[in-house]
């Protein structure tokens, strides 16, 4: 006992030097202030590199969605866990993907958008939760993104609030074929993405806080066709728009809130209809480059 002990020990303390030294490591470093980045291209706040992340790239917001996304592949790696960023890369068959989390809201999730893209993705679909606006959705139904109103706030930095944050069509059709094969209820249309998860969704804030201003936001919203609240699908939509890549969003319903019903629940569907979805997106993008097309068309699948 007294053996296992001591190599127990010993173990343990080289472990810890180890970590001590990585630390140390990474606090001492210089850079370039305008896009901070250390050796090989590590990125200052996902903390990955050149090499880490693939083509297409899922982005939940909870760090612990990323485990449930890399369990359904064939293929997982975790890759690094800093401040909210835990990024996992693997592949599902041949198809090779990361996944990233951004945290909650559209300023953490830019810092992810613009990191993972200087690593080389350009496929990125949001995977999270949402609340209802819409009378007839359910808590447990899917909703796929194909636009956001623009209430996040990061993206405002970005470009004025008359350019449109807009789901890729590829990445819209995609989703909507996964959610048939896997026999999900889905509905398509219009989120809206916003700042804060209490008031900025006419929630009450602490002790029962209001404005008037809150009490027809979601009369107004349900007006023009808006299915749901969430809070990040403004920030990519805008940022893919504008750097040139594809980027689309899938919710799961928790919260009802025309019966002012929260469940829980159906977190796996839309892990299960993003994961396909990559495969369908992988298989269209092969079919392109071998017809030499940019954008896919139903007809490139014919024989």
């Amino acid at each position: 006992m007294k053996e296992i002990f001591l190599v127990s020990t010993f173990l343990f303390l080289f472990l810890f030097l180890i970590l001590i030294s990585s630390a140390a490591a990474i606090e001492n470093w210089t850079s370039d202030a305008d896009r901070p980045t250390m050796e090989d291209n590590l990125q200052y706040h996902i903390q990955c590199r050149s090499g880490d992340i693939n083509k297409y790239v899922l982005l939940p917001g909870d760090p612990g969605r990323v485990d449930l996304i890399a369990k359904e592949w064939d293929e997982a790696k975790f890759v690094a866990f800093n401040r909210e960023y835990k990024t996992f890369s693997g592949k599902i068959g041949d198809v090779s993907l990361s996944a990233c989390s951004t945290g909650i809201g559209g300023p953490s999730t830019s810092i992810a958008i613009e990191e993972l893209a200087e690593l080389g993705a350009d496929t990125f679909i949001r995977v999270g939760t949402c609340g209802a606006i819409h009378e007839g959705i359910k808590c447990g139904d899917i909703i796929i993104c194909s636009g956001a109103v623009r209430h996040d706030g990061a993206s405002d930095e970005y470009i004025e609030t008359a350019y449109p944050a807009l789901a890729n069509h590829e990445i819209v059709l995609a989703l909507i074929q996964a959610c048939e094969k896997l026999g999900k209820n889905y509905h398509v249309g219009i989120s809206c993405s916003t700042s804060t998860f209490h008031t900025g969704q006419a929630r009450p804030g602490f002790k029962g806080y209001t404005q008037s201003f809150f009490e027809n936001k979601i009369k107004d919203l349900q007006n023009a066709r808006v299915l749901n609240f969430e809070m990040e699908a403004a920030t990519v939509l805008t940022l893919a728009g504008i750097y040139g890549f594809r980027a689309g969003a899938v919710f799961v319903v928790v919260a009802d809130r025309n019966n002012n019903t929260f469940t829980y629940t159906g977190i796996d569907d839309s892990v299960k209809i993003a994961n396909e979805a990559v495969k369908i997106l992988a298989s269209w993008d092969k079919v392109k480059s071998e017809k030499n097309k940019e954008f896919f068309y139903p007809d490139l699948l014919k024989k």
